[in-house]
């Protein structure tokens, strides 16, 4: 079995201290095969927020990540970094070399796929030369592994208020992806957590995660993170996925988990 961590928008800069001492604890418990960090892992992209970032990061079990940018992680109010180096101080704070990670074991391809653009102060958006790529990178991949590709802002939305944080290009994009043979589609953005079905056949899935560490909640959603594991046994492949929310006290707590159908 294999087992993957999902965290996003970590929003370092509004995090609380206590959320973030019961996430590690909680990280260290589970020994995750890999973690998944899918963008905003500071508010507003400054020097002091990806230090404190990368002691976080460095304080995680020392399993394979992925690590992607949010928006937020691209300088808002400093112009000309935004224009001419927008990813430098995310580079630089937490010694990121690609800005498309991935993650290639022996059970679990895992692709990042930047969705931010210095352009875009909120929206993402896939191009078609990323569409063209991945899907080719998809087709190469091994059919017993677990093909996840990693975006910051969703490409399915589960609430119809949220349908306008979509990554432009994503219906282009679910379609090439899914036909090329990939099972889950990991993001946050929204800090709404969820699990979607996708069509047409309802065997590739959109799995959302919550705001791991942040004050910036939103209502009925707490601090969350994502557990996915995954399993092939006699040719049968099975994932399951089980969100931990913060209690309000002193840890995360597991909710029900939820069997997610593959081809």
């Amino acid at each position: 079995m294999s087992r993957i961590l999902h965290l996003s928008d970590t929003h370092f800069g509004t995090e609380q201290p206590a959320v973030v001492e019961a996430l590690l604890a909680l990280a260290h418990a589970l020994a995750p095969d890999a973690i998944v960090l899918s963008g905003d892992i500071t508010q507003r992209a400054t020097v002091e927020q990806f230090r404190r970032a990368r002691v976080f990061l460095d304080a995680l079990p020392p399993s394979p990540r992925l690590v992607l940018a949010g928006n937020h992680d691209v300088p808002l109010f400093a112009f000309w970094q935004r224009l001419f180096t927008p990813y430098r101080r995310y580079r630089q704070g937490l010694g990121v070399v690609d800005l498309e990670p991935r993650l290639l074991l022996p059970s679990l391809r895992v692709i990042g796929v930047k969705s931010t653009r210095r352009r875009r102060h909120i929206d993402g958006e896939i191009s078609p030369r990323q569409i063209d790529s991945v899907a080719k990178v998809l087709g190469e991949q091994p059919r017993e592994a677990l093909k996840i590709v990693v975006t910051h802002q969703p490409l399915w939305a589960a609430r119809p208020q949220d349908l306008h944080n979509r990554c432009h290009g994503a219906e282009a994009a679910l379609q090439r992806w899914v036909e090329a043979g990939a099972d889950l589609f990991l993001a946050g953005h929204i800090h709404w957590p969820f699990a979607a079905a996708l069509p047409p056949d309802g065997q590739a899935w959109a799995v959302n995660a919550g705001t791991a560490v942040s004050t910036r909640v939103r209502p009925g959603a707490p601090n969350s993170v994502n557990v996915i594991e995954y399993a092939r046994e006699a040719g049968i492949r099975t994932c399951r996925l089980q969100s931990f929310a913060w209690n309000g006290l002193d840890r995360f707590e597991a909710e029900p988990p939820q069997a997610l159908g593959l081809r």
